[in-house]
């Protein structure tokens, strides 16, 4: 080899080196940065906001886990709740996935509003006259609703219903998902307006205010499967909307509207589950601009987010935010996981919330607070649709008794029904005593214990003082 090939073989080399330097660091920063950019453009954010939620959520990961290492009270079982089935009967398996307390009629009764993912509609079973229910269906053909709220929606000074149409029950990445308003004519007969339909699966909407113009708008919460939104529904009067969207993430399950910060806009806080299992707040900056802030989110990507609650715990001022995991509907068959359970955010104030442990509950879900005994501290109830129900001490409701500084204590209520997705609570025969209506949703065995629509009538025991 002569030494003009010698150097050129030497230059050769040293023109590879850098160049394979160079792959390597293109490597090493090209990849993180166009996951980044995949997760900035799935969420809505820019890639310094994704850089800073995998740091907030990897030290609220630090935060959870010592909050979670902690020794639960367990109380007795009092039985002050007697539970009977009202509405229609049944001979299959119910899918009911949501109930509400209202009184429709404005009678002075309370009566109930059904979501029946089953036989795809929406009724009411009406209190009329006091301790009679009737069951009547109100709109039909709305494939699995999964959520309605009950809300004077066209300000004409009756009820209207917003119902969250998810267009199939299981998942599904097909445009199948619609967010419908029910009119009330004034006669309780309704009239059904689909605000928007061929999107991804709907799994809540709720009404307010959100730009400030004197009617109502929708925030909308779409699960989809892998391809799920956030949105805002601008009114525009006459039926008509416009869409702004908020967040491209797959799993949203709720959407609350709410002045969290106290400056006299409505806000907006979403639950996202899924891959996610995120709390976000959209902060109203004025005539329905948004800015996005994460509040929470779990490491856990199977933690199973079920559902959030609006309420002052505290009684300090401020709204705090009421937390259920204990979705299952991943696994084949459902069944739920030993980190489920119920927590709380305590709101400090600016946006910033504290987590706290409450209780373990697998499959929990709908939790709801009240001062069920009467004490003047909050108590807390939920029910489990996801439990080990082979197991004969598996719950499906339960309720925490406040002991004072914030501390609960568990008392289970009751193993039959099984499989409860949905609580809420109401004074359904006017004696001040807070009852509740339950529903349950079977899409697995076992079949033995089942339940539709359920009134638990509060038989004043905890009140009394006979504990």
């Amino acid at each position: 080899m002569t030494k003009d090939q010698g150097r050129k073989q030497k230059a050769g080399k040293n023109y590879r080196n850098p160049v394979i330097l160079l792959a390597i660091l293109l490597l090493i920063i090209g990849v993180p940065y166009i996951f980044l950019k995949y997760q900035a453009r799935k969420s809505g954010m820019s890639i310094s906001e994704v850089v800073q939620r995998k740091m907030i959520r990897t030290h609220m990961a630090d935060s959870l886990s010592e909050n979670t290492q902690m020794e639960e009270l367990v109380g007795e079982r009092i039985d002050f709740l007697t539970p009977v089935p009202i509405g229609d009967p049944f001979t299959e398996a119910p899918m009911i996935s949501n109930v509400i307390a209202e009184d429709l009629d404005g009678d002075g009764l309370l009566d109930v509003i059904v979501c029946d993912a089953k036989d795809n509609f929406i009724s009411w079973i009406r209190q009329y006259p006091e301790g009679v229910y009737s069951e009547k269906v109100l709109a039909r053909d709305l494939i699995a609703p999964a959520h309605v709220q009950a809300v004077d929606f066209d300000s004409d000074g009756d009820t209207d219903l917003l119902v969250a149409v998810l267009g199939l029950l299981y998942p599904s990445n097909d445009k199948i998902g619609s967010v419908v308003i029910l009119e009330n004519d004034g006669a309780f007969n309704f009239r059904v307006r689909v605000v928007v339909d061929r999107i991804a699966r709907v799994s809540d909407v709720r009404g307010g205010d959100l730009d400030g113009d004197g009617d109502m708008d929708l925030a909308v919460a779409q699960f989809g499967y892998d391809d799920g939104e956030t949105r805002w529904m601008e009114n525009l009067g006459n039926w008509e909307f416009s869409t702004h969207m908020l967040q491209n993430l797959s799993g949203p399950i709720n959407v609350e509207i709410m002045d969290i910060d106290g400056d006299n806009d409505l806000d907006i806080i979403s639950l996202v589950s899924q891959e996610w299992e995120e709390i976000y707040c959209y902060i109203n900056e004025g005539r329905g601009e948004f800015q996005m802030k994460l509040l929470w989110g779990s490491e856990n990507e199977d933690y199973g987010s079920s559902g959030i609650y609006m309420y002052d715990l505290n009684q300090d001022g401020m709204l705090d935010i009421l937390y259920a995991n204990g979705d299952a509907f991943d696994y084949i068959p459902p069944q739920g996981r030993p980190w489920h359970g119920l927590q709380w955010f305590e709101n400090k104030g600016g946006l910033k919330f504290e987590f706290h442990r409450i209780c373990t509950l697998v499959g929990a879900y709908s939790l709801r607070p009240d001062d069920v005994d009467g004490d003047g501290d909050i108590d807390l109830f939920a029910v489990s649709a996801f439990n080990i129900w082979e197991d004969p001490e598996a719950q499906s409701f339960i309720w925490m008794e406040n002991v004072g500084d914030m501390q609960y204590m568990r008392h289970d209520i009751t193993n039959t029904p099984t499989h409860l997705i949905i609580l809420e609570p109401g004074d359904f025969n006017g004696d001040g005593k807070t009852d509740f209506i339950t529903g349950g949703m079977y899409p697995y065995p076992p079949f033995d214990r089942m339940s539709r629509v359920t009134l638990w009538t509060n038989d004043g025991t905890l009140q009394s003082g006979m504990k």
